[in-house]
């Protein structure tokens, strides 16, 4: 038989701060460069802009103590 798997211990919060940090790059980059956002790619930045603001929602859910499953 094989050893029993475990789940990864993973910080949520931590998880949460990468991915807006990764999202609030991509618009600037995208804010930086206007080629990227013209014509039928109009609504990627607003994409971003999205993501970041999910990601800060987030990211404010879990700085409350909701959302990690190990304290529950």
């Amino acid at each position: 038989m094989s050893e029993q798997l475990r789940p990864m211990r993973v910080s949520t919060r931590r998880v949460v701060e990468v991915g807006t940090a990764v999202w609030a790059l991509v618009l600037a980059a995208l804010l930086l460069v206007p080629d990227w956002h013209a014509g039928e790619r109009s609504w990627w930045p607003w994409c971003a802009a999205a993501g970041v603001g999910f990601g800060l929602l987030g990211w404010v859910y879990l700085r409350r103590g909701r959302g990690n499953a190990a304290e529950a």
